[in-house]
């Protein structure tokens, strides 16, 4: 199976990069961005606790995040792979996604890191709130998201570095340039 983690600060393109790597590889989708969110619409115990979390610039608890990744992956049933879009966001969490696939006999086959500069990424985040009116893209949650980033996911890198799964891509120009970038580094993988 080809399982992938797409990586990045807020804004940083892994939802546009992900559709596309979705339909040329065949992949599932795992967002925990949308699950989320879809648990919050529906009103949702897990839903609630996500909202007051999420609006504090707040990460959900690791074993919570993995039940929720489980039983996912789990619904799919046989499947060609699954690109993990958000998540894992921390070390521990690397580690669980990690113990739970190779409980399934998989492996993350490569982290696809997208690196963009955060004036950029405060750029694109206020743009994105404008228009879809998502309550977390405003200027204060934006900072508190980046922070929480640079703290707790950007040393994911050397973990996944160390692990031999670490691919580089320059998430900042032209969308097909970024993901000729994307697939020459899986293709590499497989």
């Amino acid at each position: 199976m080809l399982n992938i983690v797409i990586f990045g600060a807020p804004g940083s393109g892994k939802g546009t990069q992900s559709e596309r790597i979705v339909e040329k590889y065949g992949l599932n989708h795992i967002s925990t961005g949308e699950v989320l969110r879809g648990e919050i619409a529906a009103g949702t115990e897990l839903g609630k606790t996500a909202k007051a979390l999420i609006d504090n610039g707040q990460l959900i608890p690791d074993a919570l995040m993995i039940e929720i990744l489980a039983a996912k992956l789990d619904a799919f049933g046989e499947c060609k792979g699954v690109i993990f879009d958000g998540f894992p966001r921390t070390i521990a969490q690397a580690e669980a996604l990690k113990q739970m696939l190779n409980s399934r006999g998989q492996d993350v086959t490569a982290m696809i890191e997208l690196d963009v500069p955060e004036a950029e990424l405060m750029t694109r985040l206020l743009k994105r709130g404008e228009e879809s009116g998502r309550a977390d893209d405003n200027e204060e949650t934006i900072k508190k998201r980046l922070v929480v980033y640079a703290e707790q996911t950007a040393p994911l890198k050397d973990w996944y570095k160390n692990d031999g799964k670490h691919c580089y891509i320059n998430g900042l120009g032209d969308l097909d340039r970024i993901f000729a970038d994307i697939v020459a580094a899986i293709d590499s993988r497989i």
